[in-house]
């Protein structure tokens, strides 16, 4: 048998490592002695150190070694848990290769240039929004000839924006008309009596009178009955 530390510079990892392995249950001594506590290990468990060594540089947690070396999981779960570790593992690497051709071109800057920029760009990913543009051609670079030229794009942008929120308000489904109320008065009943003279009606409201049409009166106007005398016969 081997003890601790014969172990573990046979298989090539630290005595912390194994102290670990047990607390973990990932690989237990095969034999702890119980007057002073060492621990002690045999031949055949290099095997399994070593399977385990190489499980855990192919990137898995130590629970997902605990159940390949159990044996817990078959081949097929086995062959998935590889194929999702190699795509991790490519993504890593397109990851680090974007990167280093960050470096190479602030290598080719300095050496361009003699010093480190010092603006640097950026790039990252924002909700899509909506632009609205209008472009003009400006006679040179310079303020002067480039002021008059964006100053009424921004009066004619405005003013687009304005007419493109009218036509949107025009075409929005209109709401439902609303049912008006009419009240029927006669003297000081509330309905026409049941043999009267003729009537005429007349539809008024709060400021007009007007005769009735063919037209519903708006919500603000009540329908009144008024009596109608007619005149004396000669």
């Amino acid at each position: 048998m081997f003890t601790i530390g014969d172990f573990a510079r046979h298989g090539r990892v630290s005595v912390r490592m194994l102290r670990h392995y047990d607390a973990t249950g990932l690989l237990r001594p095969a034999r702890v002695d119980p007057a002073n506590g060492y621990r002690h290990y045999t031949a055949s468990q290099l095997s399994r150190l070593n399977r385990i060594i190489a499980l855990k540089e192919l990137g898995f947690t130590l629970q997902q070694v605990r159940d390949i070396v159990d044996e817990k999981v078959d081949a097929g779960e086995l062959r998935g848990m590889l194929r999702l570790r190699r795509a991790e593992l490519e993504d890593a690497v397109a990851t680090a290769n974007a990167r280093l051709v960050q470096v190479e071109a602030r290598l080719r800057a300095i050496e361009s240039e003699g010093h480190m920029p010092t603006h640097d760009v950026v790039l990252k990913s924002v909700p899509s929004v909506r632009v609205a543009e209008l472009t003009a051609t400006a006679a040179s670079y310079e303020p002067e000839d480039i002021s008059p030229v964006i100053g009424p794009l921004y009066d004619e942008l405005f003013r687009r924006l304005e007419a493109a929120e009218q036509l949107v308000v025009q075409r929005a489904p209109a709401s439902p008309p609303t049912r008006t109320s009419r009240t029927a008065t006669a003297g000081s009943s509330s309905t026409p009596p049941s043999r009267s003279p003729p009537r005429s009606r007349t539809a008024t409201s709060t400021s007009t009178t007007c005769r009735p049409s063919h037209r519903r009166p708006p919500s603000s106007t009540t329908a009144r009955w008024t009596p109608y005398s007619p005149p004396p016969r000669p």
